[in-house]
């Protein structure tokens, strides 16, 4: 390997660890085998009241912790991520650690405010009748991009 290569990519490295930047290799989509996604035994009419999702948010911060270790997030700063549900609560998601992932806010164009776009969406739609609680569900928890894509009907936000 030549010397000024090898100097390259250890500058790069330095830039990217004190600048907390995060290294393209983030995760867009949730670890299917950690994050596989975890519903409430609840209708269609239980989330569609105003302020449920206040009513049954509780992630005690040992386990938002949990989800960082399993993910390997040994450090990062506030902002960088949000401990999300995958199947949001709005849509019936569970607190159970299985449908919690730590989403970036800082990958482009895909994090945590694009999948919000996709919650509320589907989540309108659920409550209008044009889609079922559960389609909505597994749409969102088998691969949320390409459930954004199929919902808003394009290839990137």
């Amino acid at each position: 390997m030549k010397l000024s290569y090898l100097i390259g990519v250890l500058a790069m490295l330095v830039v990217i660890l004190t600048s907390g930047a995060q290294p393209p290799s983030l995760p867009v989509l949730p670890d299917s085998a950690l994050t596989p996604g975890a519903v409430l035994s609840v209708l269609r009419s239980d989330i569609c009241v105003k302020g449920y999702s206040k009513r049954v948010r509780h992630v005690p911060g040992k386990v938002k912790n949990a989800v960082y270790r399993e993910y390997g997030i040994a450090n990062h700063k506030s902002g960088d991520y949000e401990v999300d549900h995958l199947i949001s609560l709005e849509l019936g998601g569970s607190n159970d650690i299985k449908n919690l992932w730590p989403q970036s806010y800082k990958t482009s164009p895909w994090n945590a405010h694009i999948k919000d776009a996709l919650e509320n969406r589907l989540h309108r739609e659920v409550c209008s009748g044009e889609i079922e609680l559960t389609a909505a569900q597994h749409c969102i928890a088998t691969d949320w991009i390409a459930c954004w894509k199929s919902i808003f009907g394009r290839d990137l936000p």
